[in-house]
């Protein structure tokens, strides 16, 4: 048996040019999962409007985080896949492991990669959505696209690893990447946690997401040993008109200066590998916001990417899975 090793992230457009940035919208915003209206009210707006102008809006914002070949999100899930891959190799060279990178959304899809894996010989699957935090329009999408690819395929053997928004490896790999800035925090920086957001109508059906956040936010002020007055969380990259979860991002970036931080560290711990959220969104949209307000300096922490941190909990989570289905067998 050889079992195919999944590492699936969120996904991009495949150039920074309006055409492919419409696709990669329209296939992202038409999942139920992300947006949860009516179709027969969505798709009006959806078609009519959102994919006329934003693709031309976004393209600036790609062409100044896209690489020589690639945008981050792939270029960096790429990398994280590729040394996950060698440390198997070198610790387990007699498994029969291959390692794989999917997009919920995009290319390489989520069944194209099942479809190689198995080409390849792989009959029992793990598939690892890179979302720490549980959410259905996170790592429930993710779930959906494998069912429906298997819907079309035999059901080869497979699982998955839900979250791990507390492990004691994704904790530590966050401390110790924050914990670069303690002499900043020592003479009185503030560390804003800040998580992408979600809609309340999905919270108020039972989404467990906010919980996981808030549970990963402690974990890390706690480990890194933050008081609770030097640190808080907010909510990014909302969507739409209705109502998400608060505080959101943007409207903490002008009300710290008037609360007496001038100094500003910001980390986006849901946020596996860094992106157009990350490094646009925050890195400078909401640094300007913040500096506009009256803040004095801002910075921004890398998000784990293919650190050894991440690719030291890479591998103990799959470690533990590989462990327990064998135990299992």
């Amino acid at each position: 048996m050889s079992t195919a090793v999944v590492l699936i992230n969120l996904g991009t457009p495949d150039s920074p040019t309006p055409p492919a940035i419409k696709r990669y919208l329209a296939e992202f915003l038409s999942d139920q999962r992300v947006v949860n209206l009516p179709r027969a009210a969505w798709k009006p707006i959806l078609h009519g409007i959102i994919l006329k102008t934003r693709p031309k809006r976004l393209q600036h914002d790609y062409k100044n985080i896209w690489g020589t070949h690639d945008g981050p999100i792939r270029n960096i899930t790429n990398a994280l896949t590729a040394r996950v891959e060698a440390y198997f190799s070198k610790r387990y060279p007699d498994r029969k492991l291959k390692f794989y990178t999917a997009m919920t959304y995009g290319n390489p899809s989520v069944k194209s990669i099942i479809e190689t894996a198995e080409e390849d010989g792989c009959d029992d699957f793990l598939f690892v959505p890179l979302y720490p935090q549980y959410a259905g329009a996170t790592t429930g999408a993710v779930f959906d696209q494998i069912s429906r690819a298997f819907q079309s395929m035999p059901v080869a053997s497979h699982r998955f690893i839900r979250d791990y928004h507390d492990h004691p490896r994704y904790i530590h790999a966050l401390a110790k990447t924050l914990e670069r800035y303690n002499p900043a925090i020592r003479d009185g920086a503030h560390v804003l946690f800040s998580f992408h957001g979600i809609p309340m109508s999905q919270v108020n059906q039972g989404d467990l997401y906010p919980a996981q956040c808030e549970k990963t936010a402690a974990s890390v002020a706690h480990a890194v040993g933050l008081g609770k007055d030097q640190w808080s969380m907010s909510y990014q990259s909302k969507f739409g008109p209705g109502a998400w979860l608060t505080p959101a991002t943007i409207d903490q970036m002008a009300a710290f200066p008037t609360q007496g931080v001038s100094d500003l560290i910001v980390m986006c711990p849901g946020f596996s590998v860094d992106c157009l959220e990350t490094i646009e969104e925050i890195k400078v949209e909401n640094k300007d916001v913040f500096l506009a307000a009256g803040g004095q300096r801002f910075r921004y922490v890398r998000a784990l990417n293919a650190s050894k941190f991440h690719v030291d909990l890479m591998v103990a989570l799959i470690e533990s899975s590989l462990y327990s289905h064998e135990l299992r067998s």
